[in-house]
């Protein structure tokens, strides 16, 4: 079965049902099937309106879950989201941005999915529908593991969240990968400074491809707080600060030059966050 409801409360119930999937852009189920057909029934969201856009609610951000790459290019966002948009100027060509879409990386749960550690320096929510209710959950807690989330079979997920970050707040994001374009990423860092009056008043640090799930760095980032904003500020950052990370030896990079590139990156970001630059692939 292939069903492309165009009402929310359609796709709940035929997900209520049992034995579906739900599909938002496609552009890893069909990859992941390989030369093979695609077996079982899939309910396309992206065909819900209701389920796409940038809005601002109040204190809150609203990104809906099938808005895609190319729309978060293109979003009006402040400052501190310019590592998102980074992010996603670099999912893949531009067939990929103008299909894929955010929740679709996030419930994909890739350890290098490109837009989990943006989101995590925005304190993001996703928030989660089924016929039983709607919930929220932190990012952080919602994915548990390589391709394992918190989202139940019967639940779509409508909506990511953030509280509206200061416009004073300046974010990075850099990314290593073997080549500049179409690259599963090495090291994913992703950094946000909120400098006032030459002083870092909040830091945030989200680290990816380095461990299971991307992950904050809370101690690091408490440092920072307080410290002038300036050049070489990024050195203040050591080794041990990444102790909590555990990256792979795999086919893209050995553990130890993981190690030592997110170093490397974290320190670029947050000098490049101190002078309002934001970074890239490098």
């Amino acid at each position: 079965m292939y069903a492309r409801p165009s009402d929310l409360n359609d796709a709940l119930g035929l997900l209520a049902e049992g034995d579906a999937r739900v599909m938002a852009g496609a552009t890893d189920i069909f990859p992941g099937a390989g030369e093979s057909p695609l077996q079982g029934n899939y309910i396309d969201v992206t065909n819900i309106a209701a389920l796409r856009g940038v809005r601002l609610q109040g204190e809150s951000l609203r990104i809906g879950a099938t808005t895609t790459w190319s729309d978060i290019v293109a979003a009006d966002l402040p400052p501190a989201f310019d590592a998102l948009k980074i992010a996603a100027r670099d999912v893949g060509a531009a067939q990929i941005q103008n299909r894929g879409t955010i929740a679709g990386n996030l419930c994909n749960a890739s350890p290098a999915a490109d837009g989990v550690s943006p989101l995590l320096i925005l304190d993001a929510e996703v928030e989660l529908a089924s016929r039983r209710g709607t919930r929220r959950i932190a990012l952080d807690a919602f994915i548990t593991g390589a391709r394992s989330t918190l989202r139940a079979p019967d639940e779509v997920m409508t909506a990511i969240v953030t509280p509206v970050p200061a416009q004073t707040m300046q974010s990075a994001f850099f990314k290593l990968g073997a080549r500049r374009y179409l690259v599963i990423s090495i090291v994913i860092v992703a950094v946000a400074l909120d400098v006032v009056e030459g002083i870092v008043r909040d830091a945030r640090i989200a680290i990816g491809a380095c461990s299971v799930v991307a992950q904050r760095i809370r101690e690091a980032e408490r440092r920072l707080i307080g410290a002038p904003a300036r050049p070489g500020l990024g050195r203040s950052i050591q080794a041990q600060d990444l102790a909590g990370l555990s990256p792979i030896d795999d086919v893209r990079a050995t553990a130890d030059y993981r190690r030592d590139a997110a170093l490397t990156l974290l320190r670029r970001a947050i000098d490049a966050c101190a002078l309002g630059k934001s970074g890239g692939v490098v």
